[in-house]
């Protein structure tokens, strides 16, 4: 077994357990747990020392793990994700928004950030759980965006059940994604260029 596949054997592992996890995403170096488990979100929370009226962005490693996480994903988000040329967060509204989930992770309107990530590690670890994931950066909040693991305090990972070994060698500074609003009748809104 390489040890691409048993890093992500390893992580999905603390995952069904309800662990955290510090893994690489499509953009930053993420925080991540169950999605649907309430008790490992709000665990998130509290590593980031983070309001929990703000919400937590959801990764999905396919078209079909985004269909089962939001009930109606309007026509125009699949040509919004497939022509997208950096990783992009759509927060869908809707009362079915993120039924399945965690209810930490919906915002106080009832709307959901989801991502649905192309980045080879991180799409394999969501299709390997078989769920959603929570994605959000690794740091403590109102501290600056670590953009790679050499930059994550050593905090953030002595506090995690497993920190990820793939990539940790990479220096190129990742983004965060671009952020887009999108209504149910189609209407969208960048929220993050």
């Amino acid at each position: 077994m390489s040890e691409y596949t048993e890093d992500i054997r390893k992580a999905v592992a603390v995952l069904r357990k309800g662990g955290v996890i510090l893994y690489p995403t499509d953009t930053v170096w993420g925080l991540g747990c169950d999605a649907r488990n309430q008790g490992a979100v709000e665990r998130i929370f509290k590593i980031k020392r983070r309001a929990d009226s703000k919400a937590l962005i959801t990764l999905t490693g396919s078209l079909a793990q985004l269909e089962r996480t939001v009930d109606e994903v309007p026509e125009v988000a699949y040509d919004l994700i497939e022509f997208s040329e950096r990783p992009l967060t759509i927060v869908y509204d809707g009362p079915s928004a993120g039924a399945r989930l965690a209810p930490a992770l919906l915002a106080e309107d009832g709307t959901l950030g989801v991502r649905v990530t192309s980045e080879a590690f991180s799409r394999e670890l969501c299709l390997a759980f078989g769920a959603p994931l929570v994605s959000t950066s690794a740091n403590i909040s109102g501290e600056p965006t670590p953009s790679c693991f050499a930059e994550i305090s050593p905090e953030i990972v002595d506090t995690v059940d497993y920190a990820c070994t793939s990539r940790r060698e990479e220096t190129e500074p990742a983004k965060p994604s671009t952020v887009m609003r999108l209504s149910a009748d189609g209407i969208f809104k960048i929220l993050r260029p």
